[in-house]
């Protein structure tokens, strides 16, 4: 029988928001029956619904299942688990989460954890969160995805466990499995003399975003910062088309990430190309199945991407811009500035943190570019003032595929140069904001005439130049005198925290063979 497609017609999907597209995705298969299988609709399961209606609250479309409830599809000796990423709780230092995914449904899936890998000690239970995706339009059938979340508390800081993913059937533990144990370190109880995070955005799935990871994962990362974009399965990210998607994507995504991401917490926020309509009435749904992301921000099952955390003398700050962005507003305003006053409330608290040195803040649109995506005026009205008012170190974006970077900006103003190689304290100076999203994504460019400015490269002598941005719901022109650092090629951030009497920021940026095209320093009260 041949599988039905569908999708929202785009004369109407123009004209929705998240959630319309959502309901009406849903109100469309509640009619075709025939693509409902008992138990499989995500949503269903925690609504007690057949017939694929989303559960209350946004959301609700993510399904959870206790271990013992899950009748397993294939024996569980010929099931391989595979896609292992972690994430901090909200308290590095005795949280983390481990994630990982099994091509078919399993009985009690559970972790083992150890301090040495020869002794990985009892089971941890497993928490299944399964998506059923139908056959939208242009995809050729209904994929079924079964995702594993395990949660690490009361762990030592500052401590290497080593850990193997199992179910009945499967036990990391023996002989036969033992190669799959990998390991991961909690954050120190108090801030080291040094240590490496790393940030990029707009992965996707692809030899060149295999090679970032590789390069980065040299570095020796305590963590990793995605700034949202992750796997493209919805190829559009428009937000007001129909936006079907390839749920599949995600398999090839996490299959490539886990050679990094099972040893290096990988922590994500949300793009535009992340919302997918059919999970959840916010298009989140399918992110709340396929990570486990610290509770800390203002409504962790509304706004997954949204939270904080402290590792050694850096507050990192995760934001939501669907919320605000005035250039891809299917989501505007959905937190009903919930999210903006959770950050002033977050930023305050840091900064008033005597154990917190640096606060970066990372999201997805950008406050500051000049390539294809350009300026989001929504971005820089909702959350500037609160960077400025609470003295921000870093703000990390993607959206854009190329390196950029600003001078200090203060007061939307050059409020100091910084030239590569150079220094800036935020106290003084205002902020500096990194476009990277290099990750692995086609590339962008930069307008006719703006030449590629980086190490090794430098920039004549240029005059301000004119550009567009979404001021408002329409685009108009800018003078722009902050561009500082330009580079069209796959690239990453490295950051090397420095605690002490003279604490600072050393921020490098790379391109995905290492080689470096900028680097400055963030210092507070040199």
């Amino acid at each position: 029988m041949e599988i039905p497609h569908f999708g929202i017609p785009p004369e109407l999907a123009d004209r929705m928001s998240m959630a319309e597209q959502h309901a009406y995705l849903r109100s469309r298969l509640s009619r075709r029956r025939t693509l409902v299988t008992a138990g499989a609709v995500a949503g269903g399961l925690l609504t007690g619904c057949s017939d694929g209606r989303a559960g209350s609250g946004r959301g609700g479309a993510t399904a959870t299942r206790a271990p013992s409830a899950v009748t397993s599809a294939a024996p569980g000796a010929l099931v391989t688990p595979f896609g292992r990423h972690l994430a901090f709780g909200a308290d590095p230092r005795t949280q983390m989460r481990i994630s990982w995914q099994v091509p078919f449904a399993v009985r009690k899936p559970y972790v083992r954890v150890g301090l040495r890998p020869d002794d990985l000690g009892g089971r941890i239970e497993a928490e299944l969160r399964d998506l059923h995706t139908p056959g939208l339009r242009g995809v050729r059938a209904p994929v079924e995805q079964y995702y594993l979340h395990a949660a690490l508390d009361g762990l030592r800081p500052g401590t290497t466990y080593y850990y193997g993913v199992g179910h009945d059937g499967f036990d990391p533990a023996s002989p036969r499995h033992r190669s799959t144990i990998a390991s991961f370190r909690t954050a120190p109880a108090s801030p080291p003399e040094r240590f490496v995070f790393t940030a990029f955005g707009d992965q996707g799935v692809g030899p060149e975003a295999a090679l970032v990871d590789r390069t980065l994962s040299r570095r020796d990362p305590a963590f990793h910062l995605h700034a949202g974009d992750i796997c493209y399965a919805d190829p559009t990210g428009k937000g007001k088309e129909s936006d079907v998607f390839d749920a599949s994507q995600w398999d090839r995504f996490l299959r490539q990430t886990e050679p990094v991401a099972r040893s290096v917490p990988w922590m994500v926020t949300t793009g535009n190309h992340d919302m997918e309509a059919w999970y959840s009435p916010d298009g989140y749904g399918g992110q709340l199945a396929r990570f486990s992301l610290p509770d800390s921000g203002f409504d962790p099952r509304t706004a997954p991407g949204v939270y904080a955390f402290t590792y050694g003398n850096v507050g990192v700050v995760a934001l939501d811009a669907n919320d605000v962005s005035y250039e891809i507003p299917a989501n505007f305003g959905y937190s009903e500035g919930r999210q903006t006053r959770w950050l002033d409330r977050t930023l305050a608290g840091l900064r008033a943190d005597a154990a917190v040195d640096f606060v970066v803040v990372f999201f997805h649109h950008c406050a500051y570019s000049t390539s294809t995506h350009a300026s989001d005026g929504g971005v820089r009205a909702a959350w500037l003032p609160l960077f400025a008012r609470h003295e921000v170190d870093l703000v990390i974006n993607g959206h854009n595929h190329v390196y950029e970077r600003t001078d200090a900006v203060k007061n939307g103003e050059v409020g100091r140069p910084v030239p590569i190689g150079g220094s800036t304290d935020p106290r003084r100076d205002g902020t500096v904001y990194v476009t990277a999203g290099g990750g692995g994504k086609e590339l962008y460019g930069f307008p006719g005439g703006v030449r590629e400015s980086y190490e090794g490269r430098p920039a004549k002598d240029e005059p301000v130049a004119t550009f567009r941005w979404t001021k408002s719901r329409d685009t108009e022109a800018e003078s722009v005198g902050w561009s500082r650092v330009r580079y069209r090629g796959f690239s990453f951030l490295a950051v090397e925290a420095v605690s002490g009497a003279a604490p600072r920021l050393k921020v490098e940026a790379l391109a995905s063979d290492g080689r470096r095209i900028d680097h400055f320093e963030v210092r507070r009260g040199a």
